[in-house]
């Protein structure tokens, strides 16, 4: 019997995978968050699938999301990245990745880690919502206003509520797999 994924991964072998294995899993590893924070910047008005596959032509642009390097870009890398035609070049979103490295670091020397910080906003554990379909989910909250907010204040770039609540969802601060998803009560 085929498992039931949701329905907005359907179709595409990549996506399937993405889902599968990466969406909706509770992420607590600042690397890891910091990428998804990146791809989240980059999708900003596309959709998560043509991020999705330059994914790998994002890691090798920027340095395999090691934000200690990416803080330090200089105008030269950035000319670099902006001629890169395996990623997004999208200039108001290259100069949010260094800016939002550079922040990124600043909230690991006040918190202890870039997870603590994030994740407090959720008392440390996911919140389980019960969509039936995906359609359902909100593109934003309460909560990823305030996340936003708080990201803004510290200097970050391109985290507006949609882009944060995709990013809560990304990483498993949320779940909204829909509930009769094989992926729902795995995560």
């Amino acid at each position: 019997m085929e498992k039931h994924r949701c329905g907005w991964c359907l179709g595409d072998p990549l996506y399937e995978a993405y889902h599968d294995e990466e969406w909706g899993v509770p992420v607590t590893d600042d690397d890891t968050l910091f990428e998804f924070l990146v791809l989240e910047t980059f999708q900003a008005g596309l959709s998560w699938i043509t991020v999705l596959k330059k994914r790998e032509n994002f890691r090798r642009a920027f340095d395999n999301f090691d934000y200690h390097r990416i803080a330090q870009y200089d105008q030269k890398k950035i000319d670099t990245l902006l001629d890169d035609s395996g990623i997004i070049r999208n200039k108001l979103k290259i100069y949010a990745t260094v800016t939002n490295a550079q922040a990124f670091m600043k909230v690991q020397g006040e918190f202890g880690s870039f997870s603590k910080y994030i994740w407090d906003f959720v008392d440390g554990k996911p919140i389980k919502n019960a969509f039936e379909n995906y359609k359902d989910a909100p593109a934003k909250t309460a909560l990823s206003d305030t996340l936003s907010k708080d990201l803004k204040k510290r200097g970050f770039k391109f985290v507006g509520s949609t882009v944060v609540y995709a990013h809560m969802q990304a990483t498993g601060m949320v779940n909204d797999h829909e509930v009769n998803c094989f992926r729902y009560s795995q995560v």
